[in-house]
């Protein structure tokens, strides 16, 4: 994000890396998917799995924006 020229060396970089549920396996069933959108290297598996915070988390960045923003106008 904000690299734009960096992208194709990016993908090349991280081909073959991927946040799956095997990947989510092993890191324990404490562990939360969280991530800032869009999600180009995770299964939509793991997206809509209980223990993804991915939208939650979205709509709470969105919340301090707007704040943010209200404050910056005065209100």
């Amino acid at each position: 994000m904000g690299q734009k020229d960096e992208a194709e060396y990016r993908r090349k970089a991280f081909q073959g890396f991927q946040v799956d549920e095997a990947l989510m396996k092993l890191a324990g069933p404490k562990a939360y998917f969280m991530h800032c959108l869009p999600a180009e290297k995770v299964t939509n598996g793991v997206v809509g799995a209980p223990y993804s915070i991915v939208f939650p988390q979205a709509e709470n960045r969105m919340h301090a924006q707007n704040a943010i923003m209200l404050h910056l106008l005065g209100f």
